[in-house]
C-alpha cells in the first residue's frame, strides 16, 4: 500500500486515526536515535531514512537519482511496518535483533527480509527500535551496501 503523499506532513495527516499515536511515537524513536548523516524524506511512498547524495553521490544503483535507502516506516493495510536495510545486509544485526525481540514484546516477531510488521500498535518495542537505529552509522550503511553490490556483480 504505497502512499501518494508528497511530504511527510501529508503522509502523517493521511494516517488512520487509530494509528497516529503509535506511528508518531515510532517516528520519534527513529529520529531521536538516527545516527548523524542520515536524512528523513519521502521514499517509495513511505517515510524514509536515507544516505543523502551529499554523502554518497552514486545514489541507489536501481535508480542513481535516488539517495541510498537505509530504513523506512509505513502504514500498510493491516500493520505498521519498519523496513531496515541494516538487518538485511548485516547478519550480526539481524541475529542480535531476533534474539532481543522476545525480551521486549509478548508477541511473536513477524518479519520478512528487512520488514518488521507490527499488528498491535500498543506492542511496538520503541526502546528496541531506538537501539536498532543506533547500531549502524552512515559509513557502515555505505560499506554494507557496496559490499553487497560487489557480491552481486561477482556472481
Amino acid at each position: 500500500m504505497q502512499s501518494q503523499a508528497k511530504t511527510i506532513a501529508e503522509y502523517l495527516n493521511e494516517l488512520p486515526e487509530d494509528r497516529k499515536n503509535a506511528f508518531g511515537k515510532l517516528r520519534e524513536s527513529i529520529l531521536e536515535n538516527l545516527p548523524q548523516g542520515f536524512e528523513e524524506c519521502m521514499s517509495y511512498g513511505m517515510i524514509g531514512y536515507v544516505v543523502p547524495h551529499s554523502l554518497y553521490p552514486n545514489g541507489y544503483h536501481c535508480d542513481p537519482k535516488l539517495p541510498l535507502p537505509f530504513a523506512a516506516i509505513a502504514s500498510q493495510k493491516n500493520f505498521i511496518a519498519l523496513y531496515h536495510m541494516g538487518m538485511y545486509s548485516d547478519a550480526k544485526i539481524l541475529d542480535w535483533f531476533t534474539a532481543e525481540f522476545p525480551k521486549h514484546s509478548k508477541y511473536k516477531l513477524d518479519m520478512g527480509k528487512s520488514c518488521i510488521r507490527f499488528k498491535k500498535w500498543d506492542s511496538i518495542p520503541f526502546d528496541l527500535i531506538a537501539e536498532l537505529m543506533r547500531k549502524i552509522s552512515v559509513q557502515d550503511c555505505i560499506n554494507n551496501y557496496e559490499s553487497g553490490l560487489k557480491k552481486t556483480k561477482s556472481t
